[in-house]
Formats: structure tokens, C-alpha cells, sequence
């Protein structure tokens, strides 16, 4: 008897599908998320009962990305940047700030047994961006003359 293939979860494309037709009605996505799940880069002094609610609009974020096992995005906390980390499975529902009733929540067991392939990304601090670029040693440039 074959192998069933191992599906991998709805929730990442889901959570894409429903954030981008928000977007497209003028609604302000928001997603709540499980605080205590592993590998989440929040600011935990918003934390209220194990959960966080975040707006992902595109309007309050910058550097979003939404790929199978992440969310990754800054935002602005009390006039700070900061960048986020969520993984897929930390993420119980994506709603509509507008309205509550438009959105989707996640059987919380979806990923119970499931084992991804590839090598999940992990959150990093930020850093400033390194270029593959050699140095400049003290060459010639442009200067600005009076």
C-alpha cells in the first residue's frame, strides 16, 4: 500500500489568502497570537493573558513577510521599531479590526504532528545590513567642493 504524502498545513496560506483580500476591502488585518509558543520575537510587555494582538496591516508594518513557517515584520511600539518574529503555528486567528466576524480562527492542533522538510529560519537580532561588497580602501571619491 503507497504512502500517504504528509500535508503541510493550510494555516500559512490561509493567513495570506484572508490578509491580502483585507487589504484589498480597506479592512485592517489583525492576527492573535500564543504568546507562549517557541521562537517568537514580540514585545512581550504588551502580553495580556498569553496572547498578543498585532496589527499586520500594511500601513503599520514595514519589511513584511509571510512565508510558510513565519510572519516577519517592524513595527513601531511606543515610537520604537522593533522587528517580529511569529511562527505559523503561534497564530490562533486573523481577523478584521472592522469586523471580528470577518476573519478565520486555527484548530490550535494543526501542527501537532507535523515535521517540517527544510530547516525552519530562526529570528535573529537585528543587525545592520552587511553587503558582500570588499571594503573601500582610501581611494578616490567624490567630495563636495566650495
Amino acid at each position: 500500500m503507497p504512502q500517504e504524502p504528509t500535508l503541510t498545513p493550510t494555516r500559512p496560506y490561509l493567513i495570506r489568502a484572508f490578509y491580502e483580500w483585507m487589504e484589498d476591502n480597506a479592512l485592517t488585518p489583525y492576527i492573535l497570537v500564543d504568546a507562549t509558543q517557541d521562537n517568537l520575537v514580540i514585545p512581550t510587555e504588551h502580553v495580556q493573558n498569553g496572547q498578543i494582538v498585532l496589527n499586520i496591516a500594511s500601513r503599520a508594518t514595514g519589511n513584511m513577510n509571510m512565508d510558510n513557517t513565519y510572519i516577519s515584520f517592524n513595527a513601531r511600539f511606543g515610537g520604537v521599531s522593533r522587528e517580529l518574529w511569529i511562527p505559523m503555528q503561534a497564530v490562533m486567528a486573523i481577523f478584521a479590526k472592522e469586523d471580528q466576524t470577518v476573519g478565520m480562527p486555527f484548530d490550535p492542533s494543526e501542527y501537532d504532528n507535523y515535521t517540517p522538510l527544510e530547516q525552519e529560519p530562526q529570528p535573529t537580532k537585528s543587525k545592520p545590513a552587511t553587503s558582500d561588497k570588499p571594503k573601500r580602501e582610501n581611494k578616490a571619491g567624490l567630495r563636495v567642493l566650495k
